[in-house]
């Protein structure tokens, strides 16, 4: 069963992984499933290729795959084994592959209160990062904020634990059932103390709603404390989105 904290769009990754795992077991070599979601709602889906030689997991079969399809960067993956075993961590390749080509994908993982999705980077603390991936970054908003961010009204966001480069980015907007994306660039990255920040640092064009502002983000962040680092991140809009 998948928790009702997911989005739909993850929980349909899940659910078509598991789906085509249900369907292996009569082949040994095929005995892992994976699902992919690209940044236009695409679901991809591969089997693994066992062989004694190394050959390749689920999950790199299935990216690719989305390549393939000329899917871009990808927003969430998921992998299920046959014979009932449900959903399955990524090995330790897989994850350092992820890493490196869809540096900001969500990972379905078990936990013992059922299927969560996990940022790679949190898969592979302290990992290195192969520098010559030149991998398309992804940066998630609600998506409410969808007409402010299109229109330049809304040029900045406050994130914690959430690395956020300068450069090229697609601007992906969470549970959006149209799956719309924008092109943008991130121009900036301020990092401040959140019991430190100011209205200016903020962005904020009312400094009265300072207060107001960082308890929406604690509200944002649960349990973030006063004295956390957070970053001030400015972006401006280049084009309509697209995903190839």
């Amino acid at each position: 069963m998948v928790p009702t904290k997911l989005f739909d769009s993850e929980r349909r990754v899940i659910e078509a992984a598991e789906r085509l795992a249900a369907t292996l077991g009569s082949d040994p070599n095929h005995t892992v499933a994976a699902a992919a979601m690209d940044a236009a709602g695409r679901i991809h889906r591969a089997v693994n290729v066992y062989h004694f030689t190394g050959g390749p997991c689920a999950e790199l079969v299935v990216l690719g795959a989305a390549a393939a399809a000329g899917a871009g960067p990808l927003v969430t993956i998921a992998a299920a084994g046959d014979g009932g075993r449900g959903l399955i961590p990524p090995c330790g390749r897989c994850r350092q592959a992820l890493l490196d080509l869809h540096p900001d994908v969500l990972v379905a993982v078990p936990t013992d209160e059922g299927p969560a999705l996990r940022p790679v980077r949190k898969l592979l603390p302290d990992t290195y990062v192969f520098p010559d991936a030149d991998a398309r970054r992804i940066v998630r908003f609600n998506k409410r904020y969808y007409e402010d961010v299109a229109s330049g009204r809304k040029t900045s966001t406050v994130r914690h634990d959430d690395p956020i480069a300068p450069g090229p980015a697609l601007f992906l907007f969470e549970d959006d059932e149209a799956h719309r994306t924008l092109h943008g660039t991130v121009t900036g990255v301020e990092r401040h103390r959140l019991d430190r920040l100011t209205a200016v640092q903020a962005r904020l064009d009312d400094p009265a709603g300072l207060d107001e502002f960082k308890q929406g983000l604690r509200g944002h962040y649960p349990g973030l404390p006063s004295d956390a680092e957070v970053d001030v991140v400015t972006f401006t809009v280049t084009a309509p989105g697209t995903v190839r």
